[in-house]
């Protein structure tokens, strides 16, 4: 049961001042005094986390099911990043501030990463989508900060250095928030975060060659550099390679579908952006497992070629289903679930991939559409020593509070946080907590896997 009632979604503020507008955030304190944050204390009726997993995989491929858990059980931090409906689930128990913006919904260490720009910048930002919706702010500051917890440990850092990381996700979270909440709006809405701004956070030379090296994969990892990888020559003719079970060429029946429901997909782009997709043909398809937490989803990549077999675009197909969040909060303004991840993503991230689309599948089955790769990358966490991960954490917390700020209030936000450490602190504590949650969550997991209640397929 949800304490205070939150709108449908986030909405642009009342015409009111900041004056009002900041009234508003110092009243939430009211309901939710910033230092509740620090409570962690599982219920007597919690759900079994196990039991979570079971029921999301009821409508999952079951073949698949194996390699999801065996992907979960290989660690805390693992387990983690595919049991967002088990926090979800977990934050749904206490109350919150009511303040509501687009949360990303799976806001963890690893769903932050580069991207290119329809101009060909790389950006720093939130790239993962699929469980967004309209809820408070603090949920997602919440799985953020647990996951640089878990992550830290995980690494074998100090207990003060797990404490300092994760305070800094929020602490970086707050001072970005508020130093938002001071300019105009438009000055908020073309806010980005460069790559190169990745730089200062190495403050050696080694870290700096790091980062560096970071960034030149990412600007490789192109639809060409995939045509290479994921695709073969036979009889003459361009394919998508066969890798089972992770990669698999689409059956004939599966092929056709997707051809069919192309047009439909095509419909939600804008015109300029029909006009190119159409200089495109459709090649080939295969099923392809992706993530944690999605595997089990309905996937998907197609090959298409442009001006020449040389002249490749890999789109993704992923299967929407409802969020983590929506058995939580009150109903979000999109019933499709694809149309929800696109209008999520666009709302949140700086600038949106130019083929982001969605559409109906068979079996009424919601799709979304996107680039396979567009100059995507990702940090490397469990290599971070205490210091890269501070600083790494600070940088996540300011991408998040960005996104906030698009869709939510953030002058009531920034106000509820206000110019003290309160909330910093408390949230730090509760993710101290939770990661331990997180560690029993993990060995629950292992040992249905151990016990044959559950069937996982390790190092797939």
């Amino acid at each position: 049961m949800v304490p205070h009632v939150l709108g449908s979604g986030p909405t642009a503020p009342p015409m009111s001042t900041p004056v009002d507008r900041a009234r508003r955030g110092k009243e939430a304190r009211k309901r939710l005094p910033r230092s509740e944050h620090a409570r962690w204390l599982p219920s007597v009726d919690r759900a079994d986390p196990v039991g979570v997993l079971e029921r999301q995989g009821r409508d999952r491929l079951p073949e698949l099911l194996p390699i999801r858990y065996g992907r979960m059980a290989a660690s805390p931090f693992a387990f983690l990043r595919g049991a967002a409906a088990v926090l979800a689930a977990d934050l749904a128990t206490s109350p919150h501030s009511g303040l509501t913006v687009q949360l990303c919904g799976d806001a963890h260490l690893l769903n932050f990463g580069l991207y290119a720009s329809p101009e060909r910048t790389l950006l720093f930002d939130l790239n993962d989508f699929d469980e967004t919706f309209p809820g408070p702010f603090e949920w997602d500051v919440k799985r953020l900060a647990a996951s640089v917890a878990v992550a830290a440990r995980e690494n074998s850092h100090s207990e003060n250095d797990v404490r300092r990381s994760a305070l800094a996700a929020t602490t970086a979270y707050r001072t970005q928030m508020r130093r938002l909440a001071g300019m105009g709006e438009l000055a908020v809405w073309y806010e980005r975060i460069d790559a190169e701004r990745l730089l200062p956070f190495a403050r050696t030379a080694r870290g700096r060659r790091q980062v560096e090296s970071t960034l030149a994969r990412a600007r490789r990892r192109t639809s060409l550099q995939a045509l290479g990888k994921l695709t073969e020559v036979v009889d003459g003719r361009r394919r998508i390679i066969h890798d089972p079970p992770l990669l698999e060429p689409a059956g004939a029946a599966d092929a056709a579908s997707l051809r069919k429901i192309f047009s439909d997909y095509r419909s939600t782009l804008s015109e300029e952006r029909r006009l190119l997709l159409d200089r495109y043909r459709f090649v080939d398809a295969a099923r392809k497992v992706v993530g944690v937490g999605s595997v089990g989803t309905r996937c998907f990549i197609v090959l298409l070629t442009g001006r020449d077999a040389n002249d490749p675009l890999f789109l993704q197909i992923k299967e929407a289903r409802k969020s983590v969040l929506e058995e939580h909060l009150p109903s979000g303004p999109y019933v499709h679930p694809g149309r929800r991840v696109v209008v999520g993503q666009r709302l949140m991230q700086a600038a949106g991939d130019i083929f982001l689309g969605w559409m109906t599948g068979p079996q009424g089955r919601a799709y979304y559409w996107r680039q396979l790769r567009d100059m995507k990358g990702s940090a490397e966490v469990a290599a971070m020593g205490p210091r890269q991960l501070r600083r790494y954490a600070e940088l996540c917390g300011t991408a998040l509070a960005r996104a906030h700020a698009r869709s939510g209030d953030r002058i009531a936000v920034a106000a509820y946080l206000g110019g003290a450490d309160t909330f910093d602190r408390a949230v730090t504590d509760f993710a101290l907590a939770y990661a331990d949650q997180t560690a029993t969550d993990h060995a629950a997991l292992c040992a249905a896997v151990a016990a044959g209640v559950l069937r996982a397929a390790p190092d797939v």
